[in-house]
């Protein structure tokens, strides 16, 4: 058995919340859009991640997922973010901080409390 990529799913009240995360904030880019849909949706990509966007309120409000993305540059990512979307860095983990398992991270919060964790070992 042979796995290449997990591909979380994520849903969101209002999709647009997501995209203000992953897109604006994170320069991932619109792989696949069907935003104007009953079911609104999308899949964004960067490098060779991707994640799938969806507005439904039902699944939104049961599950707020934290996800760790990896990076070996993280000041450079921490930088972007602390200089153009500084509202998503987390209250509690708002700068590059050593920790006790040996990576360095910070993480972000969006609105709805979406959780990515920036995370360099």
């Amino acid at each position: 058995m042979n796995f290449t990529k997990l591909v979380p799913n994520i849903f969101y009240e209002n999709i647009q919340d997501g995209i203000e995360l992953f897109v604006d904030c994170l320069t991932f880019t619109m792989g696949y859009s069907d935003l104007n849909s009953d079911n609104p949706c999308c899949i964004v990509e960067k490098d060779n991640l991707q994640v799938f966007l969806h507005q439904n309120k039902e699944y939104a409000d049961k599950d707020r997922p934290e996800i760790r993305l990896h990076t070996n540059n993280i000041d450079e990512v921490y930088e972007k973010v602390a200089n153009t979307h500084k509202k998503f860095l987390h209250p509690n983990l708002k700068g590059v901080t050593m920790r006790p398992w040996g990576a360095k991270e910070f993480a972000l919060l969006d609105a709805t409390n979406v959780c990515i964790i920036i995370q360099q070992w």
